[in-house]
């Protein structure tokens, strides 16, 4: 069995990156399996992005907001911490394709959380995480997203963080039910969160002795036949006779009002940048 993980941060490419990979048939089925946090078993919701103290109106304003369909999310019926292998091996068969090959999707917000459940489970204990990985995901390797342009990502998570919409199907209506709002506060941060969690994926490499294939989300719009010829090279698998291009599932969600917000994000900070008077 080959393993692979996609190590990303929020809004890099990595959505497109796995449905492009799913779309091969022999790249495992890589989604997120591994999202929901420790103590409530759901994904992290839009306020958990920020500092419940440090950004109390933040928090304030995006703590009521749900999914898109207005319908609460529920933990995984197999998902306890309890029983965790259970749900793992359910992963494990939910992500693998014919020929064997496992894909799965992760962040580093929520590794810790993983890391956690993980030495839950029976023979796992108080291993490393490294090992933790390499026990969990047999023949493992890794794939890192990221994506150059800061200021977009943030903008493109801020924007999320209020829709909830956080991939659209081509041909999908733009949500317009949800009130917008601009905070430069927030980006601002999420430039700064954004950053820190590339530099520990990177960090955690370093330690590994290990060189991830490292992908960029710029690279992948421009070419994304070439990325993903390029991930199953890097993974051993043979590329499909006739892999070719086909119009794309899913859409870039930035719009006119993504381009006004990187505009004036760049303003704000070449207003802090800017020279005292003499």
């Amino acid at each position: 069995m080959l393993s692979y993980l996609v190590c990303a941060t929020p809004r890099s490419g990595s959505t497109l990156l796995c449905h492009e990979l799913d779309r091969t048939g022999v790249a495992g089925h890589p989604e997120e399996y591994f999202e929901a946090l420790r103590r409530s078993g759901l994904p992290r919701r839009p306020h958990e992005y920020f500092d419940s103290e440090r950004h109390a109106n933040i928090v304030e304003r995006l703590a009521f907001r749900e999914m898109p369909d207005g319908a609460a999310t529920q933990p995984s019926p197999l998902w306890h911490p309890d029983t965790y292998d259970q749900y793992l091996a359910w992963a494990l068969r939910e992500g693998t394709t014919p020929n064997g090959v496992f894909g799965a999707k992760l962040m580093w917000g929520y590794l810790g959380d993983f890391a956690q459940l993980l030495r839950g489970i029976e023979g796992m204990g108080a291993r490393p995480l490294p090992e933790l990985l390499t026990r969990a995901f047999p023949g493992l390797r890794y794939v890192q997203i990221t994506r150059r342009d800061k200021v977009r990502q943030a903008v493109s998570l801020w924007k999320a963080v209020q829709t909830q919409a956080w991939k659209r199907e081509a041909g999908e209506e733009v949500r317009r039910d949800v009130e917008l709002v601009f905070s430069f506060r927030a980006i601002n941060y999420l430039v700064r969160l954004l950053t820190a969690h590339d530099a520990s994926w990177d960090a955690y490499f370093l330690g590994l002795g290990y060189e991830p294939l490292k992908l960029t989300y710029e690279e992948l719009a421009e070419d994304t036949d070439g990325v993903v010829r390029r991930v199953l090279e890097h993974l051993g698998i043979p590329v499909p006779e006739g892999l070719a291009s086909v119009e794309p599932r899913l859409s870039v969600q930035a719009d006119e009002v993504s381009e006004d917000w990187v505009r004036r994000v760049h303003q704000h900070l070449a207003a802090l940048e800017a020279p005292e008077p003499a």
